[in-house]
Formats: C-alpha cells, structure tokens, sequence
C-alpha cells in the first residue's frame, strides 16, 4: 500500500512540468513584489488603527 503511493507519486512527478529557470525566478520576483506591498499595506493600516485606538483611549 505505502509502496504503491510512493510509487504513483514518483510516476506523477515524471509527469509535471516544471517551470524553466527564467520563468522561476520571474514567478519568484512577482511573488516578492507583492508580499513586499502586501506588507506595507497591513503596516500602514496596523498603524492607521493603533493611532486611532489610542486616539480615542486618551479621550
């Protein structure tokens, strides 16, 4: 049974294709790209919201 598996995996990954070495490091650019603004959106509204939390704390 596990032997099976392992062996259909194995046949599966035969059967992808896989990206060239231009297209990875392309996908990975945009990947990054978008996390790096990603993170500065969530940043900036993290900020955006411990301003006004505080703001209405100190009412």
């Amino acid at each position: 049974m596990i032997r099976k598996y392992i062996r259909d995996s194995i046949a599966e990954l035969h059967n992808v294709t896989w990206p060239t070495r231009k297209q990875g490091i392309r996908i990975t650019t945009i990947v990054f790209i978008f996390m790096i603004v990603a993170a500065s959106i969530l940043g900036f509204l993290d900020q955006l919201f411990a301003w006004g939390i505080r703001a209405l704390l100190a009412l």
